[in-house]
């Protein structure tokens, strides 16, 4: 019988993880796919960084940035009374800065692949790039913020180096699924691990068919109106 709490647990982050990101990746991307700031390829570059750094590296400058020991992690005691280090607020917050990439980047190919000209036909029409986004770009791309979501919920469920860093394994508070799984292996205690990595692999794969199914049925029905 094994511990469901840090799968509900995993589960959780993954749902609000997702969710700020949203929040905050689409005013991102946007921005990005359409600027021409000199500085758009330091962010580019800041953002794609967990695509290739260890994440042990991220979870350990994370680590270092929110003790209590920086001038971030006083303030943040100080004024806030709030302690991101072995804390679920501090798991959800370096999901985020993880995560990151896997919302932006698909919701800026989306951007980008809208023609000028309809953003240039809302200009005209007198529509305020607020409201063009809402009531025009979003509805295009809406395959694109399924996919950034989806992907970055599945992403945020695999994480192990930055949680293990930043949350270690608190029952209930920071034991997500994948520090669940090496502990059940540290035992060792295989049946255990395997029932935790059989739960998250099915999880995984009905979310990337979910990606998959929709964006598939998409393309389909774009090629039968064609047609």
């Amino acid at each position: 019988m094994i511990d469901w709490q840090p799968i509900f647990l995993t589960l959780k982050l993954a749902g609000i993880t997702s969710l700020f990101l949203l929040i905050i990746g689409i005013p991102l991307a946007y921005w990005m796919a359409y600027t021409r700031n000199r500085i758009k390829p330091v962010l580019e570059a800041l953002i794609a960084m967990p695509l290739v750094l260890p994440p042990t590296v991220l979870g350990f400058y994370l680590l270092v940035l929110f003790s209590k020991d920086s001038p971030i992690g006083q303030w943040l005691d100080e004024y806030l009374e709030l302690s991101l280090i072995f804390s679920f607020e501090g798991l959800v917050l370096a999901s985020m800065i993880y995560s990151l990439p896997f919302m932006v980047q698909p919701l800026m190919a989306g951007f980008s692949s809208v023609p000028n000209r309809i953003r240039e036909a809302a200009r005209v029409l007198g529509k305020s790039s607020l409201a063009t986004l809402i009531r025009v770009l979003l509805p295009m791309i809406r395959p694109s913020i399924i996919t950034a979501t989806i992907l970055s919920f599945a992403h945020t469920m695999g994480e192990f180096g930055v949680v293990l860093m930043i949350g270690g394994s608190i029952s209930g508070e920071t034991k997500v699924a994948s520090i669940a799984i090496y502990e059940q292996v540290e035992k060792p205690d295989y049946p255990a691990a395997h029932s935790y990595s059989l739960i998250l692999i099915s999880i995984a794969f009905a979310i990337l068919f979910l990606v998959y199914y929709i964006n598939g049925r998409k393309s389909y029905n774009r090629w039968e109106k064609l047609g």
